[in-house]
């Protein structure tokens, strides 16, 4: 049997799904800045519904919603006329999504937001439609030529497209950050890169504080009871005025011999590096390794004398964050 080379055929889908991209580009409209206006404006929930491949993109521009801090579900169409229009209230915001806008699962819920003035975004190819004539908001798929003419394949990756840029756009729009983020992706190396210092930093009790009078005689005995291998050396107005590390104390030594009578100031590094509380942890491991530290005083960017946290390279290798 000869072999065939299948690559001519992924090409020609491929192309025929750019084409389909290129055309929904293009005809964007006002109708889109409308949407996003509701969906931003939504003190409720935004429900997504549709049949068959349709069905499988709203539940992922549902999840895509939910993700940037737009509460969000999947509605399935054929529960929903079993009970399941109860889950929709007058505050709510429908999507529905089919390419031919005539499935017959979807007009029942047609007919209920309607009927209860449920704001309806329909997302469909056709416009002498149910679904397009009974829409709020009319967001129009163009229409596109299907990769091998039999199943949705160019269509329903534009209507993914529309999915993600009404995300992105209300994501924008409602200047969700990083931080927004990152409150509910907690788990997983995504939410790991996104922890704060203050996150995984060291506080209260567990800060190796002393004084700058304290005898090392004695701040020896605070250091081996913290276990993290330094000293930050603080004022009487608790204003952090140096650190000292036990590399440092071993140099040292080896040039003093009355190590215990001298006090903390006097065997400091003054002005120890630090960070504000609200950068990334990913950050502060890069700039531990540039200065190659294995610790970091941490700071309110109000006043970065004072020390609210420390952060060792353990708390960070310990948090996946790499």
């Amino acid at each position: 049997m000869k072999k065939k080379n299948f690559i001519k055929i992924g090409k020609n889908v491929i192309n025929l799904e750019i084409q389909a991209l290129n055309i929904l580009k293009k005809n964007l409209n006002n109708s889109f800045n409308l949407a996003v206006e509701q969906i931003v404006k939504c003190q409720s929930k935004v429900i997504l519904c549709g049949v068959g491949k349709s069905g499988l993109i709203a539940n992922k521009i549902s999840a895509t919603l939910s993700s940037v801090g737009t509460p969000s579900f999947y509605l399935s169409a054929s529960d929903s006329s079993h009970g399941d229009l109860g889950s929709i209230s007058r505050k709510d915001i429908l999507i529905l999504i089919s390419n031919s806008g005539e499935t017959n699962e979807l007009k029942n819920i047609i007919q209920y937001a309607n009927r209860n003035k449920i704001l309806l975004i329909g997302i469909v190819s056709k416009k002498d439609s149910v679904l397009y004539r009974s829409s709020d908001i009319k967001l129009l798929i163009p229409k596109v030529t299907e990769a091998g003419n039999i199943i949705p394949t160019s269509s329903t990756t534009s209507q993914l497209a529309l999915g993600d840029a009404l995300a992105i756009a209300t994501m924008k729009q409602k200047k969700f950050n990083k931080v927004d983020f990152k409150k509910i992706h907690p788990a997983g190396s995504l939410g790991a890169q996104l922890k704060t210092v203050e996150d995984i930093m060291l506080r209260n009790k567990a800060i190796p504080f002393v004084n700058e009078n304290l005898k090392m005689k004695e701040a020896l005995k605070i250091l081996n009871k913290k276990k993290l291998g330094f000293l930050l050396v603080i004022d009487k107005k608790k204003l952090t005025k140096g650190i000292i590390t036990d590399g440092e104390l071993r140099r040292i030594s080896q040039r003093k011999e009355n190590l215990y009578n001298l006090s903390a100031k006097e065997v400091m590094t003054r002005n120890p590096i630090g960070i504000d509380k609200n950068e990334l942890a990913a950050k502060a491991l890069s700039l531990m390794n540039n200065k190659k530290i294995t610790s970091l005083c941490v700071y309110n960017k109000e006043n970065k004398l004072k020390t609210i946290g420390v952060l060792h390279i353990h708390n960070i290798l310990q948090s996946n964050i790499s």
